[in-house]
């Protein structure tokens, strides 16, 4: 397994396989990389299923024992099933979504080797959540998300993602994992030095504080610093569990960080928030393992060391100011 120069072992991957999505979400950054609403067919620039298969190998030969397949979304890939069943026997599996292909889909890929899924939902109010995802597709994501949870994937994580426009749903959206077996709820701090808006950002720990007054009892993940927060039902039959992910200025989170990303078009990224230093895993595993080395070895964590906090808040490190990849930096999303 390799590790970089701050001593973090590489033992996952997350790899995005289209940068398509049937959603426009209003906090999306797409793993960084911009908008993603448009065109939903194919696109030419999306790896290859060998391309992607190699690369997983590869890391597999590096002791990465698990992927996490991402988008955009992911299921407007028609061949996921089949990415899904050639990944090495050695990785778990997992899958983030929006859930609204899931129905239909969700036992054809369990079959294939799925182990785990991420489905989006940050609201519970039909309105709330066209406005927040730009679709009309509510009634389709609840529909992936039992899908999911009858094809034999739960716990099935609920994500939402924490920002003005949906910190007021939060109590309800526990209320509902916890009435709900099977489902589990992960809270996203909102990233604005990737999604724009800075006045859309919370304080997180008013999110953690109250979890904190409701949980009946609080666990602590060593991976990114992660507090998990155990809620029982009113009659104590059922008990729900919430889990908070707060990068946001969070140097210790970024010191647990065990992934590297790849790319829908092949570049691979050492920290999700850096567009600066992408390089191109090319076409053959030789220049695969290369490029991994190399990724790993340059790996930075972004807070505390890529930026820096100083009297005017996070900046970034002169150091890596004039660093540049395989490729010009992708365009963030400026609004």
């Amino acid at each position: 397994m390799l590790s970089d120069e701050f001593g973090r072992e590489v033992s996952g991957v997350r790899v995005s396989l289209t940068d398509r999505c049937n959603f426009d979400c209003v906090y999306c950054h797409n793993e960084g990389l911009g908008d993603t609403r448009g065109p939903l067919a194919a696109q030419d620039d999306e790896l290859s299923t060998d391309r992607v298969v190699d690369f997983l190998e590869v890391a597999a030969d590096f002791g990465v024992d698990s992927v996490k397949f991402t988008g955009g979304e992911p299921l407007l890939r028609e061949d996921l099933a089949e990415i899904v069943a050639r990944t090495p026997d050695e990785m778990t599996v997992s899958l983030t979504t929006n859930g609204t292909y899931l129905p239909g889909r969700a036992t054809e890929l369990v079959d294939a080797g799925l182990e785990r899924v991420n489905i989006s939902q940050d609201a519970l109010d039909r309105e709330a959540f066209a406005e927040l995802t730009q679709s009309g597709a509510y009634d389709r994501v609840l529909e992936g998300v039992e899908a999911a949870v009858d094809a034999g994937l739960a716990p099935v994580k609920i994500n939402m993602v924490v920002f003005e426009p949906t910190a007021g749903y939060v109590p309800e959206m526990v209320d509902h994992v916890v009435e709900n077996e099977g489902l589990r709820l992960q809270l996203i701090e909102y990233m604005p030095e990737l999604a724009g808006h800075p006045e859309w950002a919370i304080d997180i720990d008013r999110v953690h504080d109250w979890l904190s007054d409701e949980a009946d009892r609080i666990e602590h993940r060593q991976m990114h610093d992660r507090r998990r927060y155990f809620v029982a039902s009113d009659d104590g039959d059922r008990e729900g569990m919430v889990e908070i992910v707060d990068p946001v200025g969070n140097e210790t989170f970024c010191a647990n960080c065990h992934r590297v990303r790849l790319t829908h078009d092949g570049y691979l990224k050492g920290c999700l928030n850096r567009n600066d230093d992408l390089r191109s895993i090319g076409e053959t595993k030789s220049r695969m393992r290369e490029a991994f080395r190399a990724t790993v070895a340059a790996r930075v964590p972004y807070y505390g060391e890529y930026m820096v906090e100083t009297e005017d808040g996070w900046e970034r490190n002169e150091q890596y100011r004039d660093e540049e990849g395989d490729r010009a930096p992708y365009a963030y999303t400026e609004d």
